[in-house]
């Protein structure tokens, strides 16, 4: 029969001892870390670290771009002289690529790509102030010709006689006309984004999934080229 040795264990002084002279030890390295910051952000690879980090939330949570889309971005990208690219990376942050159920924000967004309805059909509706959801009745919503009379953004893409921002070609060829009157057509891809959403944070995200999305194309041709 084996004697099982009995484990030595800290007395309750010995550990009330070890906790007293933690808590001044831990305040100094608080207080340093705190004042010293800014030099300690600095060193290369605390810079590397933090800059990973910043990312890592958004690494867990990519998602591919549905191949059933890219010739629908392509296409309306191709009309407005946009990157596709550019579209994919708003179809992403915008929807989660139209997985968001339902397709309506808490502020009155509508669709695949998020529009407010005066976008859409046009700031110069009566009803339309503030931040752009109006009192647009859903026929109009949808009509061709009274998005044109109010200078909305809204296409029929599909050309079934409605521009519907919760029918996807809609959507996309639409977001690529708001895009490439914003800027994107003129190289200006930082604007158009902020002129989407008016906010540095939104920017920084779609163009986040922007430039990823151009490295995955730029690879992808490239392999396709060095194909035999």
């Amino acid at each position: 029969m084996k004697i099982r040795k009995k484990k030595k264990q800290l007395s309750v002084v010995a550990k009330g001892l070890l906790i007293i002279l933690m808590v001044p030890i831990s305040m100094t390295i608080f207080v340093l870390t705190s004042v010293y910051w800014g030099d300690i952000q600095r060193l290369p690879i605390v810079h590397t670290l933090t800059e990973s980090l910043k990312d890592t939330p958004k690494k867990l949570l990519d998602m591919d771009i549905p191949e059933e889309y890219i010739p629908i971005y392509k296409e309306a990208a191709k009309k407005y002289e946009i990157p596709w690219t550019l579209l994919a990376a708003h179809h992403r942050i915008e929807t989660k690529f139209s997985t968001m159920n339902p397709l309506l924000s808490p502020v009155g967004a509508e669709g695949h790509m998020q529009f407010m309805p005066c976008t859409f059909v046009g700031w110069q509706h009566p009803s339309c102030s503030g931040k752009g959801k109006g009192a647009i009745s859903d026929e109009d919503k949808t009509n061709p010709d009274v998005i044109a009379k109010y200078g909305g953004y809204g296409i029929d893409a599909n050309q079934d006689g409605k521009a519907d921002p919760y029918q996807l070609e809609d959507a996309m060829f639409s977001a690529a006309n708001y895009l490439a009157s914003s800027g994107a057509a003129e190289g200006d891809i930082e604007k158009a984004i902020f002129m989407y959403n008016h906010s540095d944070e939104y920017v920084k995200e779609v163009l986040y999934y922007y430039q990823k999305y151009e490295e995955q194309h730029e690879k992808e041709g490239q392999a396709a080229a060095s194909s035999p």
